[in-house]
């Protein structure tokens, strides 16, 4: 009779044991998505790349080669002018960048921009392998004249 009250507290105990590792397991779980939701604050960009200078100079020919590229890998979250309002923005739970709004993208140097470009962030894709390094320079470019022509 003591054994079978023994047996039945190492059950209980190993039952609660699981209980509060199940528990632990789920608030981890959810501390993980909140700082995977919450921690897209500020870039960790590398010195180096935050002061580099793009050696592409604005033409009209630059912006229109660009303007292609854009429509076609940007377009949809950031919207045909640069506003963030892309047929696909609604689907992520970060809201694209508005590229007209002057006092932000005044604030970003011409190397954060294409080294943000070139290293993404979800839901946003990396495109340092997927476009030439001329053209995310040329995409700089155009993306500083979103902000200039909602002036």
């Amino acid at each position: 009779m003591h054994e079978d009250r023994r047996m039945k507290i190492d059950a209980q105990r190993k039952l609660r044991l699981r209980q509060s590792l199940f528990v632990v397991l789920l608030a981890l779980i959810v501390l993980a998505i909140v700082l995977g939701v919450t921690s897209r604050g500020q870039w960790n960009i590398p010195e180096e790349a935050r002061w580099r200078p793009n050696p592409v100079q604005p033409s009209a020919q630059v912006l229109d080669a660009a303007r292609n590229i854009y429509k076609d890998r940007c377009a949809h979250c950031h919207g045909d002018t640069g506003k963030g309002d892309g047929p696909d923005a609604w689907k992520h739970l970060t809201t694209p960048t508005n590229f007209t709004d002057a006092r932000r993208m005044s604030a970003l140097t011409d190397g954060e921009l294409f080294y943000q470009i070139g290293e993404g962030r979800r839901p946003m894709p990396a495109f340092k392998t997927r476009l030439t390094e001329e053209q995310r320079w040329q995409l700089v470019l155009l993306i500083r004249s979103f902000a200039r022509s909602a002036d």
